[in-house]
């Protein structure tokens, strides 16, 4: 593994040719959760079973939280403050109808590292399975929908639907693209039906959902990485 600075991003890389993304394999992309250190998600590298040479790329979020525990980051700030008067409540978040602040500025970074990336690595975005987990999840979504590059596939890890109005118009034009989406049934921190909503919404505009609920909370168990593994190496070979 070693880090570099790519598309203004810092980045994690890791297999290919010499385990530090080496060599003109297939990329896998995937962008780690809020709260989470920017190497939250490398032992994946080592942990999803797929073809030999395939390189992955962990961007960092830029956003320290300083929350005293460790490297904690994020891609956008998060209301403690409601998610905590709608636990109370019990309230079931719904953030299909949501736009977060800082969402855009956040998307904004990610299109520009999509953008720059080629130009630094050697990448074919047909030969590239891009996602994350949890907020890195969606903001993936969110980025997907936002351009035109023809991702082999799209892995959408304890995400959720989110800013609805904005998604759903934007939907129909990544007809064909094949997700792969997993959520524990007891999440805690984004429910379980925020997921279904996202399922429902691309199966509808056309997109190939391969669905995977579990009983477990905010979490990726081991079932669901072989699952993964074999949904990578269906795409990238």
């Amino acid at each position: 593994m070693r880090e570099a600075s790519l598309g203004g991003l810092k980045v994690r890389l890791a297999g290919g040719s010499d385990g530090r993304g080496g060599g003109d394999g297939p990329v896998v992309i995937l962008l780690h959760g809020f709260g989470a250190p920017g190497d939250d998600l490398v032992p994946l590298a080592d942990v999803i079973q797929v073809s030999r040479g395939t390189r992955w790329l962990f961007p960092e979020a830029p956003l320290s939280l300083n929350m005293g525990f460790g490297d904690s980051r994020a891609w956008w700030i998060i209301d403690f403050a409601r998610i905590q008067a709608d636990r109370e409540a019990g309230r079931i978040r719904d953030l299909s109808v949501e736009l977060p602040q800082g969402l855009v500025l956040a998307r904004e970074r990610i299109l520009t590292f999509l953008k720059e990336l080629p130009r630094q690595f050697p990448v074919d975005y047909k030969r590239t399975v891009i996602g994350g987990f949890s907020q890195g999840a969606m903001l993936t979504c969110d980025a997907v929908l936002h351009t035109d590059y023809p991702f082999a596939g799209l892995v959408q890890l304890s995400g959720n639907l989110l800013a609805q109005t904005v998604w759903n118009p934007l939907m129909p034009k990544r007809k064909g693209l094949q997700v792969f989406q997993s959520h524990g049934v007891q999440d805690d921190i984004l429910p379980h039906i925020g997921a279904e909503r996202l399922r429902d919404a691309l199966h509808q505009a056309g997109l190939v959902v391969e669905w995977h609920s579990f009983r477990g909370g905010h979490e990726i168990p081991e079932p669901v990485l072989r699952r993964l593994s074999l949904f990578i190496t269906k795409l990238l070979g």
